[in-house]
């Protein structure tokens, strides 16, 4: 005799392969969730430790900034501080040459044959204006101030012959270059 089956076994048979199919689709589906979850807290929590790290960097830096300021004011009144006392040291070391200048000055001048009425020092410029007996005395003058180490120029600006008490006197203006060493 001839059985025939008339159960359903194949539907059920494709019910049950799609069954497993979804099965497997929602598993993968909530696999790729839970990646994706995982990866998401891990960028998470790597951008709140970079933050972290960004904004202690940001301090350090401020912290440096300050510090790197603190150190051109520093650079800054030092460099002040060494061209005053740069001053000093050359007003120290020049502070008698003027005395000098002038000592040498005096000896320079023809005792009892001229005298200097006025001198003017400007930078390195000096002028020298007073009276000699006559020329010779004017000229033994200008040797006598070309030979001393502190000037570099002695130049007659002018020369008039004036009367003074009944005796003819010469009036002069001599120019002279003082040298860079000197005041």
């Amino acid at each position: 005799m001839i059985r025939i089956n008339l159960l359903p076994y194949r539907e059920k048979k494709k019910q049950a392969g799609l069954q497993k199919q979804v099965f497997l689709f929602g598993g993968s589906f909530l696999a790729l969730l839970l990646i994706l979850g995982g990866i998401h807290l891990f960028m998470i929590t790597s951008i709140r430790s970079y933050e972290g790290d960004i904004k202690e960097k940001e301090e350090v830096l401020a912290r440096l900034n300050k510090i790197a300021g603190e150190v051109e004011i520093f650079k800054k009144d030092k460099n002040v501080l060494e061209k005053k006392l740069s001053v000093i040291s050359r007003l120290e070391e020049n502070r008698l040459a003027p005395v000098r200048y002038l000592n040498d000055l005096n000896s320079s001048v023809p005792i009892g044959d001229a005298w200097i009425d006025r001198i003017i020092l400007k930078e390195s410029d000096l002028r020298l204006e007073g009276v000699a007996r006559n020329n010779m005395v004017l000229s033994r003058f200008m040797r006598n101030l070309e030979g001393r180490s502190f000037l570099s120029a002695v130049d007659l600006v002018s020369s008039t012959q004036k009367e003074y008490s009944g005796m003819k006197f010469h009036q002069f203006v001599l120019n002279c270059k003082i040298k860079k060493q000197g005041i």
